[in-house]
């Protein structure tokens, strides 16, 4: 199979669809490998460290995704990348279309693309394993950037986040238990903030008790519990995510008008819409604004500033489905893995998995 790799072209997104160690597994499978030129830059791969992989180097953005029976990015493609894309082609990357601008789900669908995202491979147990190791990255970084916004010279209130003896340390509310929700709370208790974590579901709440007892207080989240938290945080933390669909608004604009005067909300549901009214997606460069008196930090390629670190974590968990659809193709590697077929977004002309009030959702049959 041919197999190609562009360069990711958002603001400050450093990361890679290969490393070169894929590569070359991939190729000593007698697949052909097509890397965008310096598309490894940011994460520390060299063209010629690809080359000595296996790699061909691709020298134009068309090239890197018209050579390719399977497309492999990190982010979403832009309008114009997908433009390219052809009927029959495969694409796999963190697509999240449930908030994309629905000419794009429209360019997939009149292409006839085979589209994988990344986010809804799903296992059996509900666990989704690629997902898993970008939440794991959002949400420990989230503890670092919530510590420096909290300072004086980022606008913030001049809290040291663990305060120090006789002086308490920063309020933080993690709305969701699930991936992104419990490595914030390890991140923030390390740092020893004081952590609140609402979820709907007690089974989770039970989990994150489990395995942090005794360190931090659990609540249901409800409409009422949502709207206390806000009132005394100084940092507010959306970890919310629904499989295919858009992130539901659990904070509302009223609710952050309650909080306090120049605290801090990290929306780290923003890729999928986000789950605080006032979000709205920022960059790398300008990663906050404020609104209601209340620093907002909503950058949806969060984990792309550590390109290293992402692009070795993703392909702990994303090469055996690279290998499997390179091995089988398409049609037959979604027939035989179910977390695979979970992921497929669009398919010859169909969109499957999608929550999207702008397209019908057919089924596989």
């Amino acid at each position: 199979m041919n197999i190609t790799v562009p360069k990711e072209r958002r603001a400050y997104d450093y990361r890679v669809g290969l490393a070169p160690s894929a590569v070359g597994t991939l190729t000593e499978q007698g697949h052909t490998v097509y890397i965008e030129n310096d598309a490894g830059l940011g994460a520390g791969f060299s063209d010629t460290d690809y080359e000595q992989a296996g790699a061909r180097i691709a020298f134009s953005r068309e090239e890197a995704f018209r050579r390719g029976d399977l497309v492999i990015k990190v982010e979403r493609p832009l309008q114009e990348e997908l433009d390219w894309l052809e009927e029959g082609q495969t694409i796999m990357a963190f697509l999240h279309l449930a908030s994309a601008q629905p000419q794009k789900v429209r360019t997939l669908l009149d292409h006839k693309i085979n589209a994988i995202a990344y986010e809804q491979i799903q296992l059996p147990d509900g666990r989704l394993p690629v997902l898993r190791v970008m939440s794991d990255i959002g949400g420990r970084l989230a503890a670092q950037v919530a510590a420096s916004l909290l300072q004086n010279d980022h606008g913030g209130k001049g809290i040291l986040l663990g305060g120090i003896p006789g002086v308490p340390p920063a309020e933080v509310g993690i709305i969701g238990a699930g991936a992104v929700g419990r490595s914030a709370a390890r991140a923030f208790l390390g740092l020893a903030a004081h952590v609140t974590v609402l979820d709907r579901d007690p089974l989770r709440l039970e989990e994150i008790d489990n395995r942090f007892p005794g360190r931090l207080t659990t609540l249901l989240s409800s409409t009422v519990n949502i709207a206390r938290v806000c009132r005394y945080v100084d940092v507010l933390i959306g970890a919310v995510s629904v499989p295919g669909e858009r992130a539901p608004i659990l904070v509302t604009r009223e609710m952050v008008r309650s909080m306090k005067r120049r605290s801090v909300i990290l929306d780290l549901s923003i890729d999928q819409g986000g789950c605080v009214e006032t979000s709205r997606p920022t960059r790398h460069d300008r990663p906050t604004y404020v609104d209601e008196d209340v620093i907002h930090y909503a950058v949806p390629n969060m984990g792309g500033v550590v390109g290293r670190t992402a692009t070795h974590a993703l392909m702990g968990v994303a090469m055996p489905y690279i290998q499997l659809l390179a091995r089988l193709g398409f049609e037959a590697a979604v027939d035989a893995s179910p977390a695979l077929a979970a992921g497929v977004c669009t398919q010859a002309g169909r969109l499957l998995h999608i929550s999207m009030p702008e397209f019908p959702v057919e089924s596989e049959t």
